[in-house]
């Protein structure tokens, strides 16, 4: 079966409008919310909405309609990402809605899980979703508004996809899948005439030494990704890039998350060396358990570092475990900081969007 086509909607922006990009905000309505006051939002404003607005996050609905409200201004133009096409429900797809089962049950959240929850339907409880889907018929104009939005947008100097294009074909000449389930977008080594802006994949996985979640900006390349590990990442964050109108490259960002903000008191030298431990290579071997942190060696490294003992995800001696990085952050007295984690040891923070231990006092 041919993959489906994807559809490209064009936009011809006016002449000295802000252009504010947000990716994968995933379910997040206070991000969004966030975000958009910190980058003083305005009607006046174009807003682009890069894919995976739902799934994942405590608040899918609410996020949707918001969004939905927010179009109504006419300056809003969201992209459907691989996280949103839930209108396909209404295929009646039974090898499809047997894995959808599956996959609801397992993650326990998630926009269908709201709705069906919503609508009194307990996913534990079923063996089939087809005699409920009609029940969704309830939420139309919410499928409605998903099934009508593109899956790119193209202008003059900039082009929106979730996750990815070729440079070697015309925009309108990919699949929707060739644009938002691309991994590693940025290690592909693709070059664009035009600015290429994606999220889909979280930039702190571009990392090994420390984790960043701001966004990339690869000028040689004209390629710009800006997802801030929003939900998936503990010490994530919601960006927001900012284009102060199309024919500017001066680019700059917001970031929102709900951290509470300290000051630093004491002066601290940036550690040596150190590793990120991240999703899609997080195996390790606990050498010594404690109740607080473990000694563990990274399975395929051999690096050994402490990790919060809370992360791990078994009691096994091989396991996976959540995110993790031994950086030590370079501050200075005085320095702002968002704390993360408090531990016996110290604070796990975020300094400027990158995250790592400060072991000093704060205020």
């Amino acid at each position: 079966m041919r993959e489906s086509s994807a559809c490209i909607q064009w936009l011809d922006f006016e002449p000295g409008r802000r252009i504010l990009v947000i990716s994968d905000i995933h379910g997040n309505l206070e991000y969004l919310n966030g975000v958009l006051a910190l980058a003083a939002y305005s009607p006046e404003d174009e807003l682009i909405i890069d894919g995976d607005f739902l799934e994942k996050g405590p608040a899918c609905l609410a996020t949707l309609r918001r969004i939905m409200s927010l179009s109504r201004q006419g300056r809003v133009h969201p992209v459907r990402g691989n996280c949103d096409g839930w209108h396909t429900i209404f295929d009646n797809d039974e090898r499809k809605n047997r894995h959808l089962l599956e996959y609801l049950r397992w993650k326990g959240n998630g926009f269908l899980w709201e709705l069906f929850s919503s609508l009194g339907v307990d996913i534990r409880e079923i063996d089939r979703l087809e005699p409920y889907i009609p029940f969704l018929h309830r939420y139309d104009e919410e499928f409605d508004f998903i099934r009508s939005l593109p899956d790119g947008i193209d202008s003059e100097n900039f082009t929106f996809v979730h996750a990815g294009r070729s440079p070697d074909k015309p925009l309108q000449a990919h699949s929707r899948d060739e644009l938002n389930r691309i991994d590693r977008f940025m290690d592909r080594g693709d070059s664009f005439d035009k600015w290429t802006v994606v999220g889909h994949y979280p930039v702190v996985l571009y990392g090994e030494d420390k984790v960043c979640a701001n966004p990339i900006i690869e000028r040689r390349r004209k390629i710009i990704s800006i997802d801030g590990g929003c939900i998936l990442k503990d010490d994530g964050q919601l960006n927001a890039l900012i284009i102060p109108h199309k024919d500017s490259e001066d680019f700059s960002f917001a970031a929102y998350d709900r951290f509470p903000e300290r000051r630093v008191l004491e002066d601290q030298a940036g550690g040596s060396r150190s590793y990120y431990i991240r999703w899609g290579d997080s195996q390790v071997q606990v050498l010594e358990r404690g109740e607080e942190f473990s000694r563990c060696r990274h399975v395929r490294t051999g690096y050994e570092m402490d990790i919060l003992t809370k992360y791990l995800f078994t009691q096994e001696e091989i396991t996976g475990c959540n995110d993790c990085t031994d950086y030590v952050l370079p501050l200075k007295a005085g320095d702002t900081v968002r704390v993360v984690e408090t531990s016996s040891r110290g604070y796990f923070v975020k300094h400027k969007g990158v995250s790592g231990w400060y072991f000093g006092e704060l205020e």
